[in-house]
């Protein structure tokens, strides 16, 4: 579903469209209880009444409630207003990793190491504290990945992420797993 400025969700008052993945549209929006801007993740219309993407999009936004760490976005809720389903999560500033790699590739080169180290350093400890909550992230990738400003790093699009399968689970069963 394709939200224009000015549409209301619950609270939110859309600004502008920011991105759009596979699992939907991400658009700036104003709480307006609040007085800050978040980012809001709306299904697409085409997933809208599919029972398993949304049943994907309710784990992502509990998946997100589980997690509180300073380079993972943070969750504020899942809205649902006027048949639109929608996840409201922190707004994050700045350039994913591909926008930043793509502009120095532009430039001819490559992500300085005393850059690279600190960014990856940050993606890692993020990762570490999902994996310590059972959660494999299972979609990272470069434009997952949020650099602001200031040079934090946030990981973002849990959409994918699954649980890990308990330590006690018989050897034969993880064979059969994913590769993680």
């Amino acid at each position: 579903m394709s939200l224009s400025p000015g549409t209301r969700l619950g609270v939110y008052e859309v600004i502008g469209q920011i991105g759009e993945g596979g699992m939907g549209q991400v658009y700036r929006a104003r709480d307006t209880k609040l007085n800050r801007d978040v980012a809001i993740k709306v299904l697409p219309d085409a997933f809208a009444n599919d029972a398993d993407r949304l049943a994907r999009f309710t784990r992502e936004a509990q998946t997100l409630a589980s997690l509180n760490h300073p380079n993972i976005a943070s969750i504020h809720g899942l809205e649902e207003s006027g048949g639109v389903r929608a996840l409201v999560m922190e707004l994050v500033e700045g350039d994913d990793l591909s926008q930043k790699i793509e502009g120095l590739r532009a430039k001819g080169s490559g992500l300085p190491i005393d850059e690279a180290l600190p960014i990856a350093k940050q993606i890692a400890d993020a990762l570490e504290a999902a994996h310590e909550q059972g959660i494999i992230h299972r979609d990272l990738k470069p434009a997952n990945i949020k650099v602001r400003p200031d040079g934090t790093v946030k990981v973002l699009d849990f959409g994918l992420a699954k649980a890990m399968e308990p330590p006690d689970v018989p050897a034969s069963s993880l064979s059969q797993s994913p590769t993680v």
